[in-house]
């Protein structure tokens, strides 16, 4: 008996650092997404982990998750800082880039999409939409953010080009897109576009698909580019 408690309370121990972690991790995520934490500011963990009421070492550990991420960077002798916020040209190569990639990345998804593969697509659009009702704007925001970038990567996922699928996830540009700017406009309109690609992929429409996503990366740009004016 004595043996299963001390197992239980492993267990337990186990489980809550994982869950001190994340919520340390949602927090700062949210701030950096919301612009709360402004683009190159210090994040002093000392000084973060007494504002959450933690340890040093979550703080540390979640902090590495989002360096992971390219939401801070971590200097030597230095600690951590947010990214610096895209410059123009940085923005205008990767939006180059994209209408080069994604476009094709769709056509190749609809040429190879199978029932379970939309299905999932069509849960994770839902859940753009409809998710569970945060506890403010911000946090909505940075959830879509976070949904965004796994509904593309699931179209790249399915186009099967890994090469371009690993060159988007290490660049983080969808996280640092939303990181741009802060807005209604940018989500609804995306939740409209992220729907006619659904209805190309459902029709088996290579072409279609390969339309859609140009126009959706074309939209989005020109929907930010007045962050830069």
């Amino acid at each position: 008996m004595e043996v299963a408690f001390a197992a239980e309370r492993e267990g337990r121990a186990s489980v809550r650092p994982s869950s001190v972690v994340d919520n340390v991790y949602d927090n700062i995520y949210h701030r950096l997404m919301s612009l709360e934490i402004a683009p190159g500011a210090r994040i002093p963990i000392d000084v973060f982990a007494r504002d959450l009421g933690v340890s040093q070492t979550p703080v540390r550990e979640a902090l590495s998750r989002l360096e992971r991420e390219g939401l801070v960077w971590k200097e030597h002798l230095i600690g951590y800082s947010a990214a610096p916020q895209w410059t123009r040209k940085q923005f205008e190569d990767l939006y180059a880039f994209r209408l080069l990639v994604e476009p094709e990345a769709a056509r190749l998804a609809a040429i190879r999409m199978t029932p379970e593969a939309l299905q999932q697509l069509e849960e994770s659009a839902a859940d753009m939409g409809h998710g569970e009702a945060p506890v403010d704007r911000n946090t909505r925001y940075s959830r879509f953010a976070r949904a965004d970038a796994q509904f593309h990567d699931a179209i790249l996922k399915i186009a099967g080009n890994e090469i371009i699928r690993s060159t988007l996830s290490n660049q983080h540009v969808h996280l640092h897109i939303f990181r741009l700017m802060f807005h209604t406009r940018v989500t609804q309109e995306a939740l409209e576009e992220h729907e006619n690609l659904l209805s190309a992929f459902r029709a088996g429409d290579a072409q279609a698909a390969l339309d859609a996503m140009r126009i959706h990366v074309e939209r989005s740009r020109d929907r930010l580019l007045s962050a830069f004016e």
